[in-house]
């Protein structure tokens, strides 16, 4: 493992998932699937590359969200702010 490479360790008690390509242990399915889609691209079966687009789709989704939660988040905090300089001053 290089020093740019995340460390993988799967605690003992949980499933590893392990990528029968490089070795690399993942505690889910799913982040097993963004791998050998990712670092694996050209050695993909038809399922693991449906595997790889579901996942990806939900990873894309939940980051769309959480853009939208922090967007509005913020917003609400500066007009927060704004009303609260409004009032005080």
């Amino acid at each position: 493992m290089t020093d740019t490479e995340p460390d993988t360790d799967v605690p003992p008690d949980a499933t590893a998932h392990v990528c029968e390509r490089c070795g690399r242990p993942f505690t889910d399915e799913t982040y097993l699937a963004l791998h050998r889609g990712l670092d694996h691209p050209s050695t993909l079966s038809t399922a693991e590359r449906e595997a790889f687009d579901a996942a990806r789709s939900e990873e894309e989704e939940s980051l769309q969200r959480f853009r939208l939660l922090a967007l509005g988040g913020l917003v609400v905090l500066y007009f927060g702010f704004l009303m609260t300089y409004a009032v005080v001053t």
